[in-house]
This record gives C-alpha cells, structure tokens and sequence, in this order.
C-alpha cells in the first residue's frame, strides 16, 4: 500500500523535556502518535517530525498548546518485512530523479514494514511507485 499522509513538523529546543512535552500534549488529548523521527543536531534547535492518527485533532491541539509547527506531505508506504525491500523502494524513486530528503520507518518481528518517506517531488513519485507497484516488492519466484 502506498499513499500521501501529512507528518507535523515541530522545532523543539535541543534540550530535556522538550519532545516530552510535544507527545504529553498530544497524549493528553488522546491524539495517537504512529511515527515520530527526531534527528540529532549539532545545533541549539531541532525539529521533530510526528504524524498521528487523527491530523485535525493534532492541529487544533498544537494550536491550543501554542506549539509551533508546519506540516509535510509525505509518502506512508507499507512494504514486505524482509531484507532488500526498503533498497528496491529508494532505487526505484531514484530512476526517476526522485531525491528522498529523509525516511524513517517501524516494523516487528512478522510484520510489515512501514516507511515514511519525504521526497523532492511527491507527486512524481506516487505516479512513478504506483506504475511499478512498489507495495508487491517480493522477489521474482
């Protein structure tokens, strides 16, 4: 399965406490979070990256808490949970001069694999993964 989905982009000070307050505000209204990536900085700010289920309920809340923040669309991609497969997607955005900016993904033992993938050009890239069917990525039997 592939679509668009909107990830939240929070600049949080590069400090304790700071991601913990983001997620505690959006626990307490019952806004679940099902993907978070915060990368190191060398910096004094960085910037987390959540999506959640309910975007309009995470809005309002981050507006209450007057928490800044911008939104991205990103591509939500769930893929086989096996070696290789996470390669064969970013080969595949790659033929089509589709820069990936930054990913993260989450998958257990058994499951499948979700990636979370922003991208230069998102349209082309949901054109170009949906014509090569990047979600049946199993090898060739």
């Amino acid at each position: 399965m592939i679509s668009k989905a909107t990830q939240f982009v929070v600049p949080l000070a590069n400090k304790p406490g700071t991601l913990a307050r983001l997620c505690s505000v959006l626990g307490d209204a019952q806004v679940n979070i099902i993907g978070v990536f915060v990368p190191e900085t060398e910096g004094t700010a960085q910037a987390a990256r959540v999506m959640v289920v309910d975007e309009e309920a995470a809005r309002a809340t981050l507006r209450k808490a007057k928490i800044r923040f911008s939104e991205e669309e990103v591509l939500d991609v769930e893929l086989d949970n096996r070696p290789g497969a996470f390669g064969e997607l970013a080969g595949k955005l790659s033929k089509e001069k589709i820069n990936i900016t930054h990913a993260y993904a989450t998958t257990a033992p058994f499951a499948r694999a979700r990636v979370v993938v922003a991208v230069s050009d998102i349209r082309k890239a949901m054109k170009a993964l949906k014509e090569k069917n990047v979600w049946d990525l199993s090898p060739p039997k």
